[in-house]
């Protein structure tokens, strides 16, 4: 017998066999927005939404929404987009103000509304779409909602009550942050997005305003918890913060009052959840996720989410993948929100690090801060303004700040890019063989400034793997200095630097290939470390040193660094990061020490320092040393941010001329929180902090980030690995790519011919004009 046809009407998906009746909890635009679309895809549908507060209350003031988001909703929507189109304002410029000057910067694109009147528009359209909207009601009992309609869709907020029902499923992971900030409104418009920086007897505060209405502004004023209660808010109520507010920040508001709506002093929360559906329930907006508002993501993202639910729901055979579905195509979505948002907030939470920097610097690594924003979308967008950044830093015409050079001590590195060590595993005996030479050799030719070698082992017990370089013997020096040679001969001003390094309690293991981190089947040597302390539960224990063995692994320390020298490299590295015997020392998870090379910091640091002297007094002064720490052990109880800057603080003490600053690999169960440039922050902190040049690594994948860096004044050099095992030319093919060929990015004469994009297919081909149907 013949299957009937679904309803045409109702079309294939699942709503031709449910969900009919929806529940919305929460009558914010993410949730009204979600309703609306729902019974305008299907009218059959029985859409309720519950809202405890009545229709007008509304909290906030001004929701900025993207042309990307709005693009969304004209298509899903043009009524919704034609209503809203109706009562935007829109502008192009970001104001920055600190101390006392104001740097501009245009080209932006933003369009804004009063919060109370998006929700106007969206209770309008669901009310002509025939949704039951209940104000001053509350929903009932989560499991009974469930158990009473085909899709319960959480729009209830950061606070999410079904949320919290259903935790043990979701499993939400709520964290507060630094900063106290207050939602405020002002009775005009400003002109532009305005960012201002008070520095008050009290701490740095400061302003994120912008216009929402002809006549009305958003106004934000945040500072960190210590500044807040050094100042008295904590004990103020809300007239008289409004009223203090508006006397700090008199210049930005031209004297002006402000206004709240039971505005209240808060703490950022950032919400995110292992699973955003249980059965017939699905998180929406705020409930699944936050991002801060310093970039203004709110509200897009609900009215994001919204769209997809939607669409999925449309587009799936059944509710179990509708809701799958969605969650799949969001979640990388909100994950780069959240990262991008996260690297905001602390910039504003770490603003007081940045007061010093000259004035146009300061505006553009206030307007990069979240990495979305580059130096080279930032120049489409304002050239004039990107043009001036670049000369402050004193970047000749032409030229981008990656190709600018850098002292160090004796040594200029013609630009600003380093390949970072990279272990290949492949020596016989610690002797580097053909392999290194075509790998250092190939990645010399490329451009780079500074090419490390891998870690290069001061002993054979010393060893990561059997594989390892080192530099224990004269046999392996030599093979060093010939590798050296080429790059100096065949690549006229690239240094060269070696990185010396003791595996520590992370020795006697496998080929990364065969298994990292495992330890040999057989031919095993010893492990020593600061404590006994196995790496993972399979790893050998190794054995606490003795004093007289930190004396030997000194001399072999200062044994290697004499040879290196005699090798020819320009500079040299002391490891003292990912778990490798030094940082063993230094991280309060692997030193349980009870003598004078353990407990505090300061005696964790003792033996590092003592090897960095030693190797300091043999390695010639007019070579530079620089130190590679893990900043973060990303593990509860491990070495901090604070940490990392007063162990930069000894070393640089000690004559360290920059800090190479990575993360990580400290301890087997470290939970790192990954992204673009993600470990860029800590470098950033050190340098500030220290007022020392550092070295930035970590997940910097496009020339475009390396210029946003150091123009920002983040970093004075860049570090990249899998960029230079994909293609060993990154430093020229980045030179060509940016129109750039002068004395930072040097072509090899036999490779001279290629300095340039090769053509690809034919792109004029005549657009197609017209579609004739048959």
């Amino acid at each position: 017998m013949a299957t009937p046809d679904p309803d045409p009407a109702r079309g294939s998906g699942p709503d031709a066999h449910g969900p009919l009746r929806v529940a919305v909890v929460g009558g914010g635009p993410g949730g009204l927005y979600a309703a609306a679309l729902l019974k305008r895809l299907d009218p059959a549908r029985e859409v309720t939404v519950w809202e405890r507060n009545a229709p007008d209350d509304t909290f906030g003031f001004g929701v900025v929404l993207s042309d990307e988001t709005l693009g969304g909703i004209e298509h899903a929507d043009p009524v919704v987009h034609a209503a809203l189109q109706q009562h935007f304002v829109r502008w192009d410029d970001i104001d920055i103000v600190h101390r006392g000057e104001r740097q501009t910067s245009g080209g932006h694109g933003f369009a804004a509304l009063g919060r109370r009147r998006l929700l106007e528009i969206l209770h309008r359209r669901c009310q002509d779409l025939g949704v039951d909207l209940r104000f001053r009601s509350e929903a009932a009992d989560p499991d009974r909602l469930a158990a009473t309609h085909d899709l319960v869709v959480a729009a209830d907020g950061v606070h999410s009550t079904i949320r919290d029902t259903y935790s043990s499923v979701f499993r939400p992971h709520v964290a507060a942050h630094r900063c106290r900030y207050i939602w405020l409104a002002a009775d005009f418009a400003f002109d532009a997005f305005r960012f201002e920086i008070a520095e008050t007897e009290h701490g740095v505060m400061q302003l994120h305003g912008y216009p929402y209405a002809a006549d009305a502004s958003t106004v934000i004023v945040e500072m960190r918890e210590e500044v807040w209660r050094a100042a008295g808010f904590d004990e103020a109520g809300e007239r008289e913060s409004v009223a203090r507010c508006a006397k700090i920040f008199a210049d930005a508001l031209g004297g002006r009052p402000l206004k709240s709506n039971k505005s209240a002093w808060t703490t950022f929360r950032t919400v995110v959840n292992a699973r955003w559906s249980h059965r017939n329930v699905v998180l929406l907006g705020d409930a699944a996720h936050t991002a801060h508002f310093s970039i203004g993501s709110g509200t897009k993202l609900a009215v994001e989410d919204a769209l997809a639910l939607a669409a999925c729901l449309a587009e799936q055979p059944d509710l179990a993948r509708a809701l799958s579905a969605y969650e799949e195509e969001r979640r990388p979505v909100v994950a780069s929100t959240q990262r991008a948002a996260r690297a905001s907030l602390e910039w504003f939470e770490n603003l007081g690090l940045y007061l010093d920097q000259p004035p146009r610097q300061f505006a553009f690594n206030l307007l990069t801060r979240s990495r979305r924003v580059t130096h080279d979308n930032l120049r489409l967008r304002d050239a004039g303004f990107t043009g001036a950044v670049e000369r402050d830093y004193g970047c000749p015409p032409g030229t981008p700040p990656m190709f600018t050079p850098f002292r160090l001590r004796g040594l200029t590195l013609r630009n600003r890019i380093v390949v970072s060590p990279m272990d290949m595993y492949s020596a016989t005996d610690g002797v580097p063989g053909d392999l290194h030479l075509v790998h250092l050799g190939a990645r010399a030719l490329g451009g780079a400034g500074l090419l490390m070698t891998e870690m290069v082992c001061v002993s054979p017990e010393g060893r990561i793997t059997p594989g390892c370089t080192g530099l224990y013997t004269g046999r392996q020096a030599e093979a060093w200095k010939r590798i050296v040679r080429f790059a100096h001969e065949r690549a006229p001003g690239t240094a060269v630097g070696v990185q010396l390094g003791h595996s520590g309690r992370k020795g006697s293991t496998k080929l990364m290939w065969e298994g990292m981190d495992e330890p040999l089947d057989e031919g095993n040597w010893p492990l020593v470390a600061a404590s006994p302390i196995p790496y993972t539960p399979r790893s050998q224990t190794p054995r606490a040193l003795t004093r007289s063995q930190l004396t030997d692994i000194r001399e072999q320390f200062t044994a290697a660094a004499w040879r290196a020298a005699r090798a020819g490299f320009d500079l040299l590295e002391l490891h003292c990061a990912h778990g490798y015997l030094l940082s063993g020392f230094l991280s309060p998870l692997t030193n349980r020490r009870t003598d004078a090379y353990g407990g505090t910091l300061e005696r964790r640091l003792r033996f590092p320092l003592e090897v960095f002297d030693a190797v300091r007094a043999v390695w010639p002064e007019e070579r530079p040393m620089t130190v590679r720490i893990s900043a973060t052990d990303w593990a509860e109880g491990g070495t901090t941010a604070e940490d990392a800057v007063d162990i930069a603080r000894a070393f640089t003490a000690h004559g360290a001329d920059a800090i190479d600053v990575s993360t990580g690999q400290v301890v087997a169960g470290e939970r790192p929180e990954f992204g673009r440039s993600y470990q860029t922050p800590y470098a950033d902190r050190i340098r500030h902090a220290t007022g020392r040049p550092v070295i930035a690594v970590g997940a910097i994948s496009s020339w475009d980030d390396v210029n946003s860096l150091l123009l920002a004044g983040r970093t004075d050099l860049c570090a990249l690995a899998r960029p230079h095992l994909y293609d060993p030319n990154w430093t020229l093919h980045a030179a060509a790519e940016q129109g750039y060929d002068g004395p930072g990015a040097v072509w090899p004469m036999p490779y001279r011919a290629g300095s340039r994009r090769p053509q690809t297919g034919r792109t004029d081909a005549p657009k197609p004009r017209l579609s004739l149907g048959g």
